[in-house]
């Protein structure tokens, strides 16, 4: 029988305003995933990170974050202010639900202004199970991105799979054709298991829920090769290996090209899209100009808005 991990958790609570829950809602519009919860007025998930927004009887709102950082975004000062912190220990249920032979796929960047998109689809066996527990990775959502860059080494080279990178150039251009964050995840989602489901076909297929089914087919509709039979499954990495596999793979690619960011433009570019992210745009179009940010950045971002006004453009 496997053993349930317990993990410490820190949940951050902002109370809002109606003018500020709309801004919320506008912000993670791309990143809202269905949730029947009571007096749940909306609910986000972001790779790991989740967001959970709720409306009282009495129309007041409150935000519940999971990553300190993320509510950050919100509200710089959280310490002086009206918010709840609470600190408790619950069960994380990474007890895998299935280790047979399965396919599955996650993806890593959606939440972040500079970096990649990166889906990785995972080729997990029953054969794997004892290493994978050995290395850490049922307990993923806790690793530092240093041990994610060992684990992930480790990775590529003992289970196969199949990975895709969308850079922001491409990423923006799609936007521009009409594409958005959850239709570009389901093309990607398709293209890595659709890939790796023909080198190892017949074997058990699932993805880390971002959508509705019907809908993830609906973002599918003018493709030829479409991969079904997919199990949907929130908090995915917590219940199949494949996933949980997957999701380091995909965040050791992620790390990697923000490396290669780095070197290119001698800097250190910050994660997420919160405001130490904002002031780090802000002073590199001073070192470069807005177009370059343009390449680099997404740009439908509410941060890139924001940045952007007063700038002027030298590309037509």
């Amino acid at each position: 029988m496997d053993l349930l991990k317990y993990v410490l958790v820190m949940n951050i609570t902002l109370k809002v305003d109606e003018q500020k829950i709309n801004e919320m809602f506008d912000f993670y519009s791309n990143n809202i995933v269905p949730n029947n919860g009571e007096y749940i007025y909306f609910f986000a998930k972001i790779d790991h990170k989740t967001i959970t927004a709720y409306k009282s009887k009495n129309n007041q709102y409150k935000v519940v974050f999971n990553d300190y950082n993320e509510a950050l975004i919100w509200d710089n000062n959280l310490d002086n202010n009206d918010i709840e912190k609470k600190k408790k220990t619950t069960i994380n249920k990474a007890n895998w639900i299935n280790k047979n032979n399965q396919i599955g796929s996650d993806e890593v960047g959606t939440g972040d202004f500079f970096g990649p998109i990166c889906v990785v689809a995972s080729f997990v066996t029953n054969n794997d199970i004892e290493y994978l527990r050995k290395l850490g990775v049922d307990d993923s959502k806790r690793l530092s991105d240093e041990k994610i860059l060992e684990i992930g080494q480790q990775l590529i080279n003992k289970i196969p799979y199949c990975s895709l990178s969308l850079d922001n150039e491409k990423y923006n251009q799609m936007i521009k054709d009409g594409y958005n964050m959850n239709s570009i995840k389901a093309l990607m989602h398709n293209y890595v298991l659709s890939k790796l489901n023909k080198k190892y076909p017949n074997n058990f297929l699932v993805l880390d829920k971002f959508c509705p089914e019907d809908k993830y087919y609906s973002y599918l509709n003018n493709e030829t090769d479409i991969l079904h039979n997919i199990v949907f499954q929130e908090k995915g990495e917590s219940y199949y290996p494949s996933i949980a596999v997957s999701s380091i793979i995909a965040r050791y690619s992620f790390l990697k090209k923000m490396e290669k960011l780095n070197e290119k433009y001698q800097l250190i570019f910050p994660f997420g899209a919160g405001k130490k992210v904002d002031k780090f745009a802000k002073e590199f179009i001073e070192k470069y100009n807005i177009d370059e940010l343009k390449k680099i950045a997404k740009n439908n971002f509410k941060n890139f808005n924001e940045i952007n006004k007063g700038y002027v453009t030298t590309n037509s």
